[in-house]
């Protein structure tokens, strides 16, 4: 047997490897994106699922677990977890919908606590024609765009436990901005 150092033989590798972290997600199926984000280890880990994405990426429905680890001292959800909740809503959604030509980044986020979250709770993200009007508007000459996206948590009776302030970074990506003419 041949140890490593006798190999007689150079040791090529065309092939990259690569980690489930290394891999990007594939925004061009809803189903796909969804099953990566569902094994995406700080979801994954933290109880928290994507159980409805449509196929038009318009409408997303997370849930976070009633895991004891997921819960803080006085048995409520802890508050980095409802947080964590509302991370991969719209920037994801957004990545599927117009990925291909934008920059679509979470920029800035806050949350405020309006009542302990008992139980497992659920977020619900729409993305509207009105929404996607102004992301074209608002980017139509290479500028970036900063839109603040409300996040409502809420229980299992409908109730709402907390809401985030998400702000997004959208912008053409360099190939798709308009050319600049030469003064």
């Amino acid at each position: 047997m041949l140890r490593p150092s006798e190999n007689p033989q150079p040791v090529t590798t065309t092939a990259r490897t690569t980690t489930m972290f290394q891999m990007r997600i594939r925004t061009d199926s809803a189903r796909w994106t969804r099953l990566m984000l569902n094994f995406w280890p700080p979801l994954f880990f933290s109880g928290i699922r994507i159980t409805e994405l449509s196929d038009d990426f318009r409408y997303m429905k997370a849930t976070l677990k009633d895991w004891s680890s997921t819960r803080n001292v006085h048995g409520a959800q802890f508050g980095g977890s409802l947080f964590a909740l509302t991370d991969a809503s719209y920037s994801a959604m957004l990545n599927g919908m117009i990925g291909k030509r934008y920059y679509v980044w979470d920029k800035s986020a806050h949350i405020d606590f309006i009542k302990p979250g008992r139980g497992a709770v659920f977020i619900e993200c729409r993305i509207t024609d009105e929404m996607l009007h102004d992301i074209y508007e608002h980017t139509k000459n290479g500028e970036k765009y900063l839109p603040e996206i409300p996040v409502r948590v809420f229980d299992k009776n409908g109730e709402t436990v907390a809401i985030a302030k998400r702000t997004l970074y959208i912008r053409l990506k360099p190939t798709f901005r308009p050319k600049k003419e030469a003064a």
